[in-house]
């Protein structure tokens, strides 16, 4: 609630290059590919950025993994949720100072002090409509295969589509465009 638009946010992409997160640890919260790509991009601005994931995996696509895992910038947290954000003392209070975080393994609770936090979660790939329609992988993403199309009248694409060539997984999109 209270730090809303004061270091926490939906969007790494609209703000992220904002002047509060420049050089200043950050966090996103999630596990899928939205949350790959939100934790990449804010390298750019961050001095770091703490992925917190509640499993003790990604959901996430391999190359979208890969990317964050081999990024000496990123650090993951695993098996952890976010209890609650505090303000910057120094800063009066009024903008996020750090989250208190959970290990929902060992109950054990510690402080994390970030400037930004992204939400980066609940974004599935939105093909559960399709049920037998398309092929679809176990995650649900649809199988596309490069240079091919799947049918007459669909066609794959951002988050729905599961992609491992060139520069992986292509943007974000919930669309099933005809």
């Amino acid at each position: 609630g209270g730090f809303w638009n004061r270091g926490i946010s939906a969007c790494a992409v609209c703000d992220g290059a904002a002047p509060i997160f420049r050089d200043k640890p950050l966090a996103v919260i999630g596990g899928g590919d939205s949350a790959m790509e939100e934790a990449n991009f804010l390298t750019k601005f961050g001095s770091k950025v703490c992925i917190i994931h509640r499993r003790d995996k990604f959901k996430a696509s391999k190359i979208m993994q890969k990317r964050v895992l081999e990024n000496p910038k990123i650090e993951v947290i695993w098996n952890s949720v976010v209890l609650e954000a505090y303000g910057d003392e120094e800063k009066g209070g009024k903008v996020l100072g750090g989250v208190k975080v959970k290990n929902v393994v060992t109950g054990e609770i510690s402080d994390l002090k970030v400037s930004g936090l992204f939400f980066a979660i609940g974004h599935e790939p939105a093909t559960k409509f399709l049920g037998g329609q398309l092929e679809l992988d176990s995650d649900g993403y649809v199988v596309t295969k490069p240079g091919l199309g799947i049918r007459v009248g669909a066609e794959a694409e951002g988050d729905g589509e599961e992609i491992e060539q060139g520069s992986g997984v292509l943007g974000p999109s919930n669309e099933l465009k005809k």
